[in-house]
């Protein structure tokens, strides 16, 4: 596939300025994938959210965690990876705001799936994604 999709799931209340800093750098870098940023924009209903979300998950290639310190406090992001495991849809997170391995992971992602922010390191997790769940060939 030319130019994969991946969802990027975050904390909203701690790490906004990380996934503005990852998707900005992303655009720039030679990572081959495109982040859709659907984020939503504004407080909706929880059901409304849980629909709209489980089908851009859906869209995707793979759902891109952004692990900062506060993950255990996250449970949008938690949900999130849940959807993306129902969907078949591979998931692996990036380290940012200074959260490391010894930081809390949320609900549903691996330590071993879990890797530094580092472009070299993103684009191969990229890579083993596209042979994964629904990206299998």
């Amino acid at each position: 596939m030319a130019d994969p999709r991946a969802f990027v799931s975050f904390d909203f209340d701690h790490n906004e300025a990380e996934k503005n800093l990852f998707v900005g750098q992303s655009k720039n870098s030679k990572t081959p994938f495109s982040i859709q940023d659907w984020s939503a924009k504004s407080a909706m209903p929880q059901s409304k959210w849980e629909a709209i979300v489980k089908d851009k998950i859906n869209k995707c290639n793979m759902l891109i965690v952004l692990v900062g310190k506060t993950m255990a406090s996250a449970t949008g992001v938690a949900k999130e990876i849940k959807m993306a495991k129902d969907q078949d849809v591979p998931v692996f997170g990036v380290y940012v705001g200074g959260a490391n391995s010894s930081s809390n992971l949320p609900e549903g992602l691996q330590r071993n799936r879990t890797i530094s922010w580092d472009w070299d390191k993103i684009a191969s997790a990229v890579d083993q994604m596209m042979t994964e769940g629904k990206n299998k060939p």
